[in-house]
C-alpha cells in the first residue's frame, strides 16, 4: 500500500525503481523495529506493567462493571487493554514493554475487547 500511495513520488532520474522500492521496505521495516523496541528494558515484563494497570484500575470505583471486567482477564491481557487505553501506548509500544511479539499483542487486545463486551453486556 505504501508503495501505491508513494508512486507519485517516485522519480526515474534519481534512481532505478527497485531502488526506490528497497529504500521504501526498509524505513517500514526500521519504523516497525524502533515502535518495538522503544519501551525495552531489563526489567521482566509483569514488574513494567502490573504498576501502571493497578494504579489505573485503582481509580475505578470498586462497584464499577469495568472494573470487574478488566479483573477477569488475565494479567497480560488486561496490561495491553489498560495501557492502550488509558497510557495512550500503540501496539508496536506494547510489544516492546511486554516483551511479546506484535501480532501477540494485537490478538490479546482483539480478544480482551470481545471478552470485555460480552462482560459488559
Amino acid at each position: 500500500m505504501r508503495v501505491w500511495r508513494a508512486a507519485g513520488t517516485f522519480d526515474p532520474k534519481k534512481g532505478a525503481a527497485r531502488s526506490w522500492l528497497y529504500a521504501i521496505l526498509r524505513n517500514c521495516a526500521l519504523s516497525i523495529l524502533r515502535d518495538e523496541n522503544r519501551f525495552t528494558s531489563d526489567e521482566s515484563a509483569a514488574d513494567q506493567a502490573a504498576p501502571m494497570t493497578e494504579n489505573a484500575l485503582a481509580h475505578l470505583p470498586e462497584t464499577s462493571a469495568l472494573r470487574r471486567c478488566l479483573e477477569r482477564l488475565e494479567p497480560a491481557r488486561r496490561a495491553v487493554v489498560v495501557l492502550s487505553y488509558v497510557h495512550g501506548l500503540s501496539h508496536g509500544e506494547l510489544a516492546g514493554k511486554l516483551g511479546v511479539p506484535l501480532g501477540t499483542v494485537k490478538s490479546w487486545a482483539r480478544r480482551s475487547l470481545i471478552s470485555l463486551q460480552e462482560c459488559m453486556g
